[in-house]
């Protein structure tokens, strides 16, 4: 993740946004020097829009979980699973910490820096607005490092901007021997399931 993801310097100015997805209407709090403080980034809306969890999941990752509308979505979802919200930057951590408690999921969200998280955790499924413009490299670095900790059978859905590069992205990821669907497309945004071949 880049430089422009980690904890900004300053004074925080908190806001709260609203919106809607799964039938539900979220409020949520934010602040400017995290991604998409302003509102419900797009690719991620499709993203939640499209698809739903499992209900049998009982361990989940939000990547780059930002102020964590993800994380608290997939918790409140999932009434027995616990999640995972992983971000470089510590005033997103800290603003999901106060939108999962004040979604009443705070107990089953936990909210981390990359380093912080259990090397052994696998997981059912990880949901990501992945850091695109880190670059490629970083980019390739950051899913060979996370895409491993799936569980078997275990499920990843992206969301990329198709003019951002989400089709190569999906060549790559199929070259690299992982199952790469796409599920979804709106709004100039690709959703891919990304799954372990069998065997693998």
């Amino acid at each position: 993740m880049s430089h422009y993801f980690e904890t900004p310097t300053g004074d925080e100015r908190r806001r709260t946004i609203e919106c809607r997805f799964w039938e539900t209407d979220w409020t949520f709090t934010t602040a400017n020097g995290v991604f998409s403080g302003d509102g419900l980034d797009l690719g991620t809306g499709v993203l939640l829009r499209s698809h739903t969890p499992a209900a049998g999941a009982v361990r989940l990752l939000d990547l780059g979980c930002g102020y964590g509308p993800i994380a608290v979505a997939l918790a409140s979802a999932c009434p027995d699973a616990r999640v995972d919200a992983v971000d470089v930057n510590l005033r997103a951590l800290e603003l999901t910490r106060v939108n999962a408690a004040a979604h009443g999921v705070g107990d089953r969200v936990s909210a981390l820096l990359p380093e912080a998280v259990d090397p052994d955790a696998r997981y059912d499924e990880i949901w990501s607005n992945p850091p695109i413009r880190v670059g490629k490299d970083a980019l390739h670095d950051l899913l060979l490092t996370w895409l491993p900790r799936l569980a078997e059978g275990g499920v990843a859905r992206l969301v990329v901007a198709r003019n951002l590069g989400a089709d190569s992205l999906q060549r790559w990821l199929a070259a690299e021997g992982w199952r790469c669907d796409r599920t979804a497309s709106a709004k100039g945004f690709r959703v891919f399931e990304v799954t372990r071949p069998s065997g693998r």
